[in-house]
């Protein structure tokens, strides 16, 4: 029989396939995962393309908060406030963190120039409403992080003109000794439109989990929302707008604790098998007592 010749991966598809995973990382995870990709790669230079590439990806789609020298808070790592590839603003201190996207951490910090901050009219919106969902923030989540950003119109210098603000909260609760990672996430666009005098927010809202005690359960939940409120000074605006945040969040929260408690009854319910070549019913009448790992352990022959 003449000899297969060995399929081999080129070093651009090792290369696709290693972002893929780290990409896929749960939150709170791409570490521990890139530590593997590099440990099944055995190749440097395949490695840190791959993971020059991730990196930035992940931590802007997860919207992580890093700690900025100094004690001078946190900075938000998103697309809101990216002015370069490394650099990234944050609007509450008028500073400009220089990251390092692969080691996640803040390396220094610089003065905001004039030109990257928005203008004094916009500023006094952008101030108060931030002043009014931190303090949201700081109730609702234990981890959590919060940044309004000016997204259009930074130059308007008074009434007469549209502009956009938008609000990104981050929160995390990394505990991986206890198997379990999460993460929330929700950027709401701010239109203040002066010719009509109304202020138009529209939200988005994700929630990532992973839950990995002998087993894999990850949850990627994602909603989204409209409202609107009346165009008013400042003060009054962050008010408004805060509190028509703080609802939503409330409600889709509230929403998915009663998804959870119904899982027993509803969606669980419907996968028929424990494992597919078993062929056994799930016997749902000794939920309280049943254990997976063992159950599984004794059908394959392999219980200690």
């Amino acid at each position: 029989m003449a000899d297969e010749e060995e399929e081999t991966l080129s070093e651009k598809q090792k290369i696709e396939i290693a972002k893929w995973f780290l990409l896929n990382s749960p939150p709170g995870e791409i570490q521990f995962v890139a530590k593997d990709v590099k440990s099944i790669l055995n190749d440097d230079d395949v490695y840190n393309e791959a993971v020059a590439e991730a990196f930035p990806l992940y931590n802007k789609t997860y919207m992580i908060f890093l700690e900025m020298p100094f004690r001078a808070g946190d900075v938000l790592v998103t697309s809101f406030g990216e002015l370069d590839e490394n650099s990234y603003l944050d609007p509450r201190t008028a500073q400009v963190a220089i990251v390092d996207h692969v080691k996640q951490v803040c390396t220094r910090v610089r003065p905001a120039e004039d030109e990257e901050l928005p203008s004094p009219y916009v500023e006094e919106f952008r101030f108060a409403l931030d002043a009014e969902v931190l303090k949201y923030v700081s109730e609702a989540y234990p981890k959590g992080v919060c940044s309004v950003y000016c997204r259009n119109g930074k130059d308007v210098e008074g009434p007469g003109s549209d502009f956009e603000l938008v609000v990104v909260i981050s929160a995390a609760r990394h505990s991986p000794q206890n198997f379990c990672n999460g993460s929330w996430r929700s950027v709401w666009n701010i239109e203040f439109k002066d010719d009509q005098q109304t202020v138009e927010v529209t939200g988005e809202m994700q929630v990532g989990a992973h839950y990995f005690e002998e087993g894999n359960v990850q949850l990627d939940a994602k909603h989204e929302c409209k409202d609107s409120t009346f165009f008013q000074s400042p003060e009054d605006s962050g008010i408004s707008v805060s509190s028509i945040i703080r609802h939503h969040e409330t409600e889709y929260l509230a929403s998915l604790q009663a998804s959870y408690s119904n899982l027993p009854d509803t969606t669980f319910k419907d996968l028929r098998r424990k494992l597919p070549v078993t062929r056994t019913l799930f016997p749902w009448h000794n939920t309280l007592q049943f254990s997976l790992t063992k159950d599984i352990s004794k059908e394959l022959g392999i219980e200690k």
